[in-house]
């Protein structure tokens, strides 16, 4: 399993705007020299969260990039799901049939419940999480994180 550079960078940008979500507007130019990303990739970041609603713009002199809300009332998940789309969905055993019109797996599939059962915890912890909790730093999130483990029940791995 892989996140996209569109992921990583569009978190980041929001996390950006997040930060300044008090102050006022950020410009492309500002994101970009802020985040080490080129003017380009930031501006199509953008574009691909304005159209979501995550962020809106000004134009102009004063005008710049904001979040479209606070940033404890951006998840995420919602997030995620606007830059990259989910791990699984539905439709993922239909895409990936093989040389089959349907998948010889498609009655009884122990990794599409897997996927399933992934894509459900992923869920849980991207959607419980907004923006705002990630304007914290790393020791900060690190224990947060660790806190959503525990109550999950679930064993963190060695890193």
């Amino acid at each position: 399993m892989k996140f996209s550079s569109q992921e990583e960078y569009g978190l980041r940008c929001l996390l950006r705007l997040g930060k300044q979500y008090e102050s006022g507007s950020l410009t492309i130019p500002e994101i970009s020299r802020q985040e080490g990303l080129s003017a380009a990739y930031v501006g199509k970041l953008l574009r691909v969260l304005r159209t979501s609603g995550l962020v809106t713009s000004v134009r102009g002199s004063a005008g710049g990039y904001t979040l479209a809300r606070a940033p404890e009332r951006i998840s995420v998940g919602e997030a995620m799901a606007v830059l990259g789309g989910r791990l699984y969905e539905p439709a993922f055993c239909a895409q990936h049939s093989g040389e089959e019109r349907v998948c010889t797996h498609s009655v009884d599939c122990s990794l599409r419940s897997l996927w399933r059962s992934l894509q459900l915890v992923l869920d849980q912890v991207l959607d419980k999480t907004s923006l705002r909790d990630l304007l914290c730093n790393e020791t900060e999130m690190t224990d947060w994180v660790g806190h959503l483990v525990t109550v999950a029940g679930l064993t963190p791995a060695a890193q």
